[in-house]
């Protein structure tokens, strides 16, 4: 233990040499390692801190906000503690089913190397599934990008979706969901949201931790022969971008090989089938941010144990690769098992001979590597040399900030003065020639130029591919009627105004979207993308959301089991992306043949709308290109929610559904319109809608374009929906019906809006997303 003053000059040549080394500890940080230590750490220990340490693995910023976020209730298989959180799907045939769905960002990854970015995304979330023991059943992905005149920004853009599309499509894993917004805010800083769903019975659940007994068990490393990049991910992924060093970059961002995870994918699967045949418990969890030291001490640690790693023995990319690269290096497509020492010559056969992981990439294999120990800290050793050795508590708990934020509120803006200042802006134009701009607006255009990228069908199990409906719909167990509704939501343009409204928001319109196609909300996952936490603002930004998360779950009764904090989304001048919570709602269909779509599906049926209408125009598509500006966002009415909910549930139980859809970006109008574009191509139906006297005294121009939420259901049976309605207490005002012909027809004053050509405003905007043209 050397001297105080000794100590303080070590952690000072630390400090002096932060920049060569690339590490992200503040200076403070690098002290309280050095004393803890007692000694200077080697480099090795040094990376491991500046990993585990780091925003992206900590959370040292928002962990203590983040235990606001409700976690239980009675679909709740497994919480967020572990890779991938668990919700209840039901039984069949005897076996209770969880529908595991994670989480994740990898968005500087993509803003540096788009394809490369993305495609790594989705190769984690993957992972994060498949380590719950589970089959990998689909994923979605929620993108927010820069505007795409500029050049850089579409070239970012495009990037990303091949890169998803390449891995996604590679793997044979259907994407089924997921949204994209475009703004300016993201011009420096893409956002790349992923989500995963696997299935898995609940007795077949796998652990990310090693299990109890397991003192003198085997660790063994999985995968892609470690090589050299990625390494300092997790730091990279905990900094401000700095365009500058946009090359020196590129090295912390792995190299994807679909190719390789499919064949992983499908070995695990069969190691899953030998240890249930067994009975053996075993451990599991993939390599991502800290790579081999990373994922193997947090293991260990989350079992009560140590571990003792030799670095020799992790298959490499190339000789002589330094003890760091391989402790800490992030390559791709790894995973790490803890297995009883008698199961490891079994392990070893399945990977290496039965799915040839040495014959489909150069070094890839299964390999024992360490052991499980009592000590309570993790020792690495390296040609014979310790490495590494520090105690577990103290690598993986980290540190924790509880730095100052302020909560900067908009300025309310009463709707009666609201209306004397816009007014005069609503009347100029014709409905037709306003609906004609909001279906061309970047945010409310077709997105099939980028979805068409992704199988969304592949596995056959996909029964509502994305395009078709609010959330996509698989049905994922031979002969089962179970069914899964995913959906993902979170509007920037709302996070600009106000952090906690968007954030309600987001969990409201996502729990809506897997209602809308049927589906009971099971449970929630977010992904939290904000700027710079040591700035007090930005951190307000962050505090607020998490509260209207937390609020809106809880009024909706649907726990977070999943999620993400992505921080420092921010350029090194200063700019940070818009506020951007974005949720996922899995949602359960106990029999398939109880969804729908949300195209018209006949012409003579009812129009009800159900919900709550209100002149709000903050954030919404219509102030924009109506070129005025209002802090005015939609506050949710929870009850009217909930019931409208749990009707819409028993509505569609009843098959008194057609077709539902949700009220959001654009307004009423613009739903109507997208149930209608689907069948133009074949007999038309469009719709004649009365008089908006049912929303009350709301002005026509606020019924029509205001971006209330709610749902607008074709219903089969009028008299018989209408019944249940007041059995539920929701007032559902009949609002039109659907009829023969490619047309919304308006009334007072009667205007008819012609289908086929906003159809065609609504499918050219991102038509020529690979072209030159913006």
């Amino acid at each position: 233990m050397l001297e105080a003053a000794s100590l303080e000059s070590e952690a000072q040549r630390i400090i002096g040499r932060r920049g060569k080394l690339a590490i992200g500890l503040s200076a403070e940080e690098i002290r309280t390692i050095v004393r803890t230590l007692g000694r200077a750490p080697t480099d090795v220990e040094l990376y491991a801190f500046d990993a585990q340490w780091s925003e992206h693995c900590s959370y040292k910023s928002s962990r203590r906000h983040l235990r606001k976020l409700p976690t239980d209730g009675p679909t709740v298989m497994q919480g967020p503690a572990e890779d991938a959180g668990i919700l209840h799907l039901g039984e069949w045939q005897g076996q209770a089913y969880g529908v595991v769905i994670a989480h994740e960002s990898h968005n500087h990854p993509s803003q540096v190397v788009p394809f490369e970015g993305a495609a790594t995304g989705i190769g984690g979330i993957v992972r994060d599934v498949l380590c719950m023991g589970a089959e990998v059943i689909a994923i979605a992905d929620p993108l927010r990008f820069g505007r795409l005149d500029d050049p850089h920004c579409r070239y970012v853009a495009q990037g990303v979706v091949d890169g998803i599309a390449a891995y996604g499509n590679a793997i044979g894993v259907p994407n089924i969901g997921g949204d994209v917004y475009i703004d300016s805010s993201f011009d420096e800083n893409v956002l790349v949201n992923v989500v995963a769903l696997g299935l898995v019975k609940q007795t077949d659940i796998i652990h990310s931790k090693a299990p109890a007994g397991s003192l003198g068990w085997d660790i063994v490393l999985v995968g892609k022969a470690t090589d050299r990049s990625g390494f300092g991910g997790a730091s990279f992924s905990s900094l401000t971008l700095d365009e500058a060093d946009a090359q020196a970059n590129k090295g912390a961002v792995q190299v994807p090989d679909p190719f390789l995870k499919n064949v992983i994918m499908r070995a695990s699967y069969s190691v899953f089938a030998e240890l249930r045949r067994r009975n053996i418990t075993a451990g599991f969890k993939d390599l991502g941010a800290g790579g081999l030291a990373g994922c193997s001490a947090e293991l260990v640690a989350a079992g009560g144990f140590g571990a003792h790693i030799d670095l020799d023995r992790a298959p490499t990319a190339q000789a002589d690769l330094p003890a760091p690269v391989i402790a800490i290096g992030e390559t791709q497509e790894r995973l790490c098992w803890i297995v009883p020492p008698a199961f490891t010559p079994e392990l070893l056969r399945i990977y290496n001979e039965t799915f040839s992981l040495p014959l489909i990439a150069r070094g890839a294999c299964a390999a024992a590597i360490g052991t499980v120990t009592g000590t309570g800290r993790y020792v690495a050793t390296y040609r014979g040399r310790i490495v590494m050795d520090v105690a577990l508590d103290f690598l993986t708990e980290g540190v924790r900030y509880n730095r100052p934020y302020t909560i900067a509120l908009p300025d309310a803006e009463p709707i009666g003065a609201l209306r004397e200042r816009i007014e005069p802006i609503l009347a100029p134009l014709s409905r037709a020639a306003v609906l004609t701009r909001i279906v061309a607006h970047r945010d409310v255009c077709s997105r099939a130029a980028i979805f068409e990228r992704y199988d969304g069908v592949v596995r056959g199990t996909t029964a509502v591919p994305p395009g078709y409906a609010d959330a996509g719909v698989i049905v994922p167990i031979p002969g089962a009627p179970l069914a899964i509704a995913l959906a993902v939501d979170g509007n920037p343009r709302y996070g600009r105004i106000d952090a906690q409204r968007a954030a309600e928001l987001a969990v409201v319109e996502a729990v809506c979207n897997v209602a809308a196609v049927g589906a009971r909300p099971l449970g929630l996952t977010d992904c939290l993308n904000f700027g710079d936490p040591t700035d007090p603002r930005q951190l307000g930004e962050f505090v607020a959301a998490v509260d209207g998360l937390a609020h809106a779950a809880r009024e909706l009764g649907t726990p977070f089991v999943s999620g993400n904090v992505s921080l420092y989304n921010q350029s090194k001048g200063g700019r940070a992306v818009a506020p951007s919570p974005i949720v996922a709602c899995v949602g359960g269909i106990a029999d398939i043949a109880k969804t729908a779509t949300s195209a018209f599906k006949r012409p003579g049926s009812t129009l009800r709308y159900l919900g709550s209408p209100q002149g709000a125009f903050g954030g919404s598509v219509y102030a924009e290109i109506m070129n005025f500006s209002t802090t005015a966002l939609p506050v949710p009415d929870y009850a009217v929610i909930r019931r409208a909910i749990a009707l819409l549930n028993a509505a569609y139980a009843r098959d008194l559904v057609y077709a539902a859809h949700d009220v959001s970006d654009g307004g009423l109008l613009a739903a109507i319109a997208e149930m209608a574009f689907p069948t133009l191509d074949g007999a038309p139906i469009g719709a004649r809608l009365v008089a908006p006297g049912w929303a009350g005294d709301l002005l026509e121009r606020e019924v029509w374009f205001a971006e209330y939420g709610g749902f607008i259901v074709e219903v089969s049976d009028d008299a018989a929906f209408a019944q249940l309605a007041a059995g539920f207490d929701v007032r559902a005002p009949a609002i039109g019906e659907t009829i023969a012909a490619g047309e919304i027809g308006l009334s007072e004053p009667h205007e008819t809006i012609g289908l086929a050509e906003l159809r065609e405003a609504w499918a050219a905007p991102l038509r020529d997303f690979y072209g030159t043209a913006a």
